[in-house]
């Protein structure tokens, strides 16, 4: 899985970051950061819709050994799943070092069970977990397999777009 987007025109950047060092503009710095991340929130609100309206299909529920179709239980985790998810994906914009804007899954805001649950959504269309918690009972649930790639892909040129936008406008600002 691609778990995380940058826009990085490494030599564009890095030398208007430059610039801006040296021109000791700390507002128009804190204006790029803006713009670049207004840049991104498009593709980040996408992917969160994405996550939070996720199909996932069932197998439906089997039968236990005396024919009966168990009931449910509570839920292991404390919020509710899809959005604890896309509570998950984030931006960051850098202007200094290796600047750029990047959409990434961060995993310390996701339960620690299920860190790994879009990684392997992505990847394989499907997602093993045990029953409410019970590793003796698994079950499978389907979805398309590349769905963060093809959002990520169908939403860069924009995003790239934009940001050249931004760094022209700096550059005139600049000089």
């Amino acid at each position: 899985m691609a778990g995380n987007v940058q826009i990085v025109g490494t030599g564009q950047l890095v030398e208007l970051s430059r610039r801006l060092r040296a021109a000791g503009g700390p507002r128009l710095r804190q204006n790029l950061a803006r713009r670049v991340r207004r840049a991104a929130e498009p593709l980040h609100r996408d992917l969160q819709g994405a996550v939070r309206t996720m199909a996932l299909q069932s197998e439906g529920r089997k039968r236990n050994k005396h024919g009966q179709v168990p009931h449910g239980g509570p839920s292991p985790t404390t919020r509710p799943f899809r959005r604890m998810l896309a509570g998950g994906v984030r931006i960051s914009v850098r202007t200094t070092s290796s600047p750029g804007a990047r959409v990434w899954v961060d995993r310390s805001r996701i339960e620690p069970k299920a860190r790994n649950v879009l990684h392997q959504v992505n990847a394989t269309g499907r997602l093993r977990h045990p029953v409410f918690g019970n590793r003796k009972r698994w079950a499978n649930q389907r979805s398309q397999a590349g769905w963060w790639t093809r959002r990520v892909q169908a939403g860069l040129p924009r995003m790239q777009a934009e940001v050249q936008r931004v760094l022209a406008d700096v550059r005139r600002d600049l000089t």
